[in-house]
């Protein structure tokens, strides 16, 4: 958390008020939508706690209110954004009197598992792909489940996916890495996945012909959906949030160097 007197990026400080990832953070400010001290902040600005950071106008209070991390189950048709204009809102739904954001997204016609905080820290690390984080999904589709479907989805399958490195935002195709699929019914499965691509696995069912009728997260790394009720949260505490701290933490600070941008 920021201490008096302590300056840090604009991102950073974005960052751990729990608004969002500090990449999120980075696209936020170079649309412009982040004020410092009544002028548009810039890549790279450094602030200090108290100072006068705005995001869409609304005043961002600096990362110092107690820590709060809950599990929410989503139902389809809410949507993960921050525009608060979207009545389909996550946030406004919720109704958390605190402010929170998302740590990874549901797409809206899906439901299930989500990790809500305003610690930009802990969205921070749990977004970082390369460290192979598991989600676990419950599947049904439209038609029988072939053995070929499920050995391919098993060794990956190639998909369309929209390039963000590129200015004009145009697509390529990617091969989705190995995972775990176990057939559960005639028409239903469930899927361990290490990597989080948009609608990842309605594309890999549309790939073998097949359209998705319900998808639901049900685990996250060692937080498990369980009994939560649709549309309902918990906090997430004592050994299930210590345990989740020790698996986002890097092996060593190498490796904590060398995941932080500069």
């Amino acid at each position: 958390m920021i201490t008096m007197g302590e300056k840090i990026r604009l991102n950073k400080y974005l960052q751990q008020a729990g608004i969002c990832s500090r990449r999120a953070a980075d696209e936020m400010i170079r649309d412009g939508r982040v004020e410092v001290g009544g002028k548009t902040g810039v890549l790279g600005q450094t602030v200090e706690y108290g100072a006068d950071v705005r995001v869409d106008g609304k005043r961002i209070e600096g990362g110092h209110d107690e820590r709060i991390v809950i599990a929410f189950n989503k139902p389809a048709g809410i949507v993960c954004t921050e525009d608060q204009n979207d009545p389909r809102n996550i946030i406004r739904y919720i109704g958390y009197p605190k402010r929170i954001t998302y740590a990874g997204r549901l797409d809206k016609d899906s439901e299930g598992l989500m990790i809500l905080t305003n610690d930009g820290d802990l969205i921070e690390r749990m977004m970082r792909a390369r460290f192979g984080h598991e989600k676990e999904y419950e599947v049904t589709v439209d038609a029988d489940l072939s053995d070929e479907m499920l050995v391919g989805m098993r060794n990956g399958v190639p998909i369309e996916v929209e390039d963000r490195h590129a200015k004009d935002r145009s697509r390529q195709t990617v091969v989705t890495q190995p995972c775990r699929v176990r057939k559960t019914g005639r028409r239903s499965f469930k899927i361990i996945l290490t990597q989080g691509l948009n609608r990842q696995i309605r594309k890999m069912c549309a790939h073998y012909g097949l359209g998705v009728r319900h998808l639901r997260r049900i685990r996250i790394m060692n937080i498990r959906l369980g009994g939560l009720e649709e549309g309902k949260w918990r906090d997430l505490s004592g050994e299930e949030l210590k345990t989740l701290e020790l698996m986002l933490t890097p092996v060593n600070d190498t490796e904590e160097r060398q995941e932080k941008p500069s």
